[in-house]
């Protein structure tokens, strides 16, 4: 039977929950009863609630289709813009940011099927994960994907520490393959997903600002079948 809670989530799916539930055992104990105390444990009761929903993992049906890039977060679509990417994308690139609040699930799923290349990981600040600029200053891990189906263009996924997430975790090596929607890592807390599309790849984008995404199912750009 499979369990939805990420493997990624170890230690903190086992010590938070267990200090909460020790809390709430002292609570029950050293407060005398009444309504004080009900509210109390209630509170405690949500916030073990939280901490184990945070690290769900759940089941998801990933869509099929060469001409498909499906969201790599959870979350909201807080900024679609033209940049340019001259580390591996080698030129202009859309940008699509996506922003992960506590709620959203935090697994990072890959966009489609894609060989791993280069990975980049660069210290930096924790700045909100709401504002693009996060992306260029923040902490972050760049995992450089080549697409396997054709056209075999260069994909790049950023992985964005905010003002709460505080862990990056990458479970992706060079060279390794994953077909589309497979999880390669999380983001613990809070934080931002970036994916970089070449300008000129022949992707259309489907979504637009303040849309809602989920990692592995929303589509957020369709290659024309001709150049797939």
């Amino acid at each position: 039977m499979r369990i939805p809670i990420t493997k990624y989530g170890l230690p903190q799916v086992v010590i938070y929950p267990g200090l909460c539930v020790l809390v709430m055992v002292i609570a029950a104990f050293a407060m005398p009863a009444g309504l004080l105390l009900y509210i109390f444990e209630v509170i405690l009761a949500a916030v073990l609630i939280w901490l184990l929903s945070f690290f769900r993992d759940p089941k998801r049906d990933i869509p099929t289709g060469d001409n498909l890039i499906l969201s790599p977060a959870d979350g909201t679509v807080s900024d679609i813009e033209e940049v340019n990417e001259p580390n591996y994308i080698g030129g202009r690139a859309t940008r699509i940011g996506i922003f992960l609040s506590i709620f959203n699930v935090h697994i990072n799923r890959t966009p489609c099927a894609v060989r791993i290349g280069k990975i980049t990981y660069r210290k930096g600040k924790f700045k909100n994960a709401l504002n693009s600029i996060s992306g260029k200053v923040n902490e972050s891990n760049d995992i450089a994907m080549t697409r396997l189906k054709k056209p075999n263009d260069k994909i790049l996924v950023r992985q964005i520490s905010g003002a709460i997430a505080r862990r990056i975790v990458c479970d992706a090596d060079e060279g390794q393959e994953f077909s589309g929607g497979a999880v390669f890592g999380m983001l613990k807390f809070g934080s931002r997903t970036e994916l970089y599309l070449p300008v000129n790849c022949g992707a259309k984008i489907i979504v637009k600002k303040g849309d809602k995404v989920r990692a592995g199912l929303t589509i957020l750009a369709n290659y024309d079948r001709r150049t797939s």
